[in-house]
């Protein structure tokens, strides 16, 4: 009994998993020139930033989750031995580009396409691995993780997924959305789910009682990644995501041919929502449907330092 005692995974595991944040220096062997210096310095920034965060965030709160949900958006990269949390609308689409280029499975970012990346399932998953294959992975491999401030995000997800055609996010959210916040509604919209407005959208993403769950491309990066439970060694931000995206490569080894690919993975004639794209969404919002969404994301502001808008 107490050897089969020994082999059995402590009660920790499955529930109360804790992580604590610890600040451990990266492995700049691979890195070459002084061209990287400013990155190094933003990016060492940022760490400690986020540790001291989860600190003051972390003191007397205990999350009580399984340690498969955790690491659910991560995808594993053997070969480099990176670990990369998926946060959609930040780059996600070249970065997996990128990480079936390092392990082989393509010759280039370049000639991969969108439904090869997201649906061919090619890339494996940290939850898919056993609980000692997880651990192992998590202690060993360096994690990293992309982010951008969430209003862009959220404009960015919204003008994707309801201002082009979509055979899943008409039918499925859009339908729900309109039924429920719009009066009066056309029989034409009840039935497509098109034309989604975005003030009808926050009305949804605000709600406590959604007619449809929530989704990865709105969700909050702390629900996403939970990156006060797992220590992301590397934190690159969209907003300077090429220059992040190539000294990560760097450190990790990556063959000097291999650059973060340039291209906007769709819809590439629409103008990249910035700044000044989010204002002008942001005014179809009532002041009050403005401080409330900023509430929604207000971990996201605070954990990666982003300014309130």
């Amino acid at each position: 009994p107490e050897q089969q005692k020994a082999s059995e995974p402590p009660l920790s595991w499955f529930r109360g998993v804790y992580l604590p944040p610890a600040l451990h220096p990266l492995n700049k062997t691979f890195v070459k020139g002084g061209e990287w210096q400013d990155v190094d310095s933003a990016q060492e920034k940022r760490r400690a930033f986020l540790q001291d965060f989860c600190r003051k965030y972390n003191s007397r709160k205990k999350l009580q989750t399984h340690l498969v949900h955790l690491v659910s958006r991560i995808y594993v990269e053997d070969r480099h031995k990176v670990l990369y949390c998926e946060v959609p609308k930040a780059g996600c689409s070249n970065w997996k580009r990128v990480l079936m280029v390092l392990s082989g499975l393509a010759a280039s970012a370049n000639n991969i396409s969108h439904d090869d990346v997201h649906y061919g399932k090619h890339l494996r998953k940290l939850d898919s691995y056993d609980l000692k294959g997880i651990y192992a992975r998590l202690n060993m491999y360096t994690k990293f993780i992309f982010v951008r401030d969430p209003m862009e995000r959220l404009v960015s997800a919204f003008r994707d997924k309801f201002e082009h055609p979509n055979s899943y996010y008409h039918p499925v959210f859009g339908k729900a959305i309109i039924k429920k916040y719009r009066h009066n509604a056309e029989e034409e919209a009840l039935k497509t789910g098109s034309g989604v407005k975005f003030k009808e959208f926050i009305q949804y993403l605000l709600d406590s009682h959604r007619p449809v769950g929530m989704d990865i491309h709105w969700e909050q990066v702390s629900k996403l990644c939970y990156p006060c439970l797992i220590n992301y060694d590397f934190i690159g931000k969209f907003e300077t995501l090429e220059e992040d995206a190539n000294y990560f490569l760097q450190l990790v080894g990556a063959p000097a041919s291999l650059k973060f690919p340039k291209f906007k993975d769709r819809h590439s004639s629409d103008e990249r929502t910035n700044t000044e794209v989010v204002r002008q969404y942001l005014k179809e919002l009532s002041k009050e449907e403005r401080q409330l969404t900023y509430d929604f994301y207000y971990l996201d502001y605070l954990m990666f330092n982003y300014t309130s808008p």
